[in-house]
């Protein structure tokens, strides 16, 4: 800790998923053969129709600085969104457009926490949200789940978790980094729970919405008493690959969209020109036109939990979205293999990442200390390699 640094970034935590992509970037270029199953980022290509809107926006010669909550046909391309997919009606002053999901996040929790605030977080939970609430001042309250209930929370573990503190929820469905999906009986068994404390905002991240097995997608804000309560934060880098392009948005109580148009006038600004243009596109053609990747994700789930099935030990249960299998590696706490003392998920990566030259993301980052985050996000041929490679390093 350097003490010419402010105490806000020396407490923060550096972005375990992040972290390990960098460690494995680094071992690449020593020469070493490493195989990346850490990031979030599908190996796919921008759909063609995407492509072909940021070219003919640059044609078009859009270079100007955007509306700080993005241009009005990318919100109007939200809302027909919003209506086509989630049945849920929001006007252009409740939607905001931001540099990616992560900032949509960051901007609601400086927003929306003071000092001290508590935010329940259903956990796993993705790594940032942490670290997001605490820089603001709030207080991150993680409520466990395990793989019996498929790491889905419990609304009697909800309410027992609520305290007058209690200021915000966040979640994500499909789930990063387990996968789960909650269905809509499931979050209106929560919304009973959080209907008795009307103070707490839920902040429902969707941005894997696309990328689930089930049939179905369900919203929190879809319940109309949950619905002035709710911001829904999606976003393009997922479901269409467009990771780099950086959109994300929120739809919400008008009063939350307009504090977080304020602060992020003052951080960053509008998005990026071209990439909101693209993503206009990308809204507007149907989910049909990406199933081609859904459905690739869906082979390569089964590919992935048939191979960790072969490895003893090793715990899953079956995901039902996103592009993660969440594994229960505490069989192998307290042994020794290949001279290495095994004694949490943080020591079980760094194994993989040396021995297998496989990279994952230790369960401790996501708030399950007995698990770690494989993305299936990858080739089969590299899915394939790298189970072998866990297969025998463990054996």
């Amino acid at each position: 800790m350097n003490p010419k640094l402010s105490e806000r970034v020396n407490n923060m935590a550096t972005s375990a998923t992040l972290a390990m992509a960098a460690k494995a970037r680094e071992l690449r270029a020593e020469g070493k053969d490493i195989i990346g199953l850490s990031l979030g980022e599908p190996d796919f290509t921008v759909p063609d129709f995407v492509k072909e809107a940021a070219i003919q926006a640059i044609k078009d010669d859009y270079h100007a600085y955007t509306p700080v909550d993005g241009y009005v046909e990318l919100k109007n391309a939200i809302i027909t969104k919003f209506k086509r997919d989630n049945n849920l009606i929001y006007t252009p002053s409740q939607i905001v457009v931001s540099t990616g999901a992560k900032q949509s996040l960051a901007n609601l929790a400086q927003v929306l926490l003071n000092e001290g605030d508590e935010v329940l977080l259903p956990a796993p939970y993705w790594v940032s949200y942490s670290d997001i609430a605490k820089v603001a001042g709030g207080v991150p309250v993680p409520i466990s789940t395990g793989i019996e209930s498929d790491f889905k929370v419990t609304p009697a573990a909800l309410e027992a978790a609520i305290t007058p503190k209690s200021k915000m929820l966040i979640y994500s469905s499909p789930c990063n980094p387990s996968g789960s999906v909650y269905s809509k009986e499931e979050l209106r068994a929560l919304a009973d729970v959080l209907a008795k404390y009307p103070n707490i905002i839920i902040v429902s991240d969707e941005i894997y919405e696309h990328i689930n097995f089930t049939g179905a997608h369900a919203s929190m804000a879809q319940f109309d008493d949950m619905y002035d309560r709710t911001v829904t934060v999606n976003g393009v880098s997922k479901a269409y690959a467009m990771t780099g392009w950086r959109i994300g948005y929120i739809g919400g109580p008008e009063y939350i969209a307009r504090a977080c148009n304020k602060m992020q006038g003052q951080v960053t600004s509008g998005a990026n020109c071209i990439a909101q243009r693209a993503t206009i596109a990308a809204l507007e053609n149907p989910p049909s036109k990406i199933k081609y990747m859904v459905d690739a994700f869906k082979n390569r789930r089964k590919l992935v939990l048939d191979l960790l099935s072969e490895i003893p030990g090793i715990k899953t249960n079956e995901p039902e979205g996103a592009f993660y299998v969440f594994p229960d590696i505490s069989f192998y706490f307290g042994k020794t293999i290949q001279g290495v003392k095994i004694d949490n998920a943080s020591d079980f990566a760094l194994f993989l990442l040396d021995k297998a030259n496989v990279a994952t993301v230790t369960g401790e980052a996501f708030g399950n200390p007995d698990c770690i985050r494989i993305s299936y996000a990858a080739s089969e041929a590299d899915i394939k390699e790298a189970m072998q490679r866990i297969k025998t390093a463990l054996s």
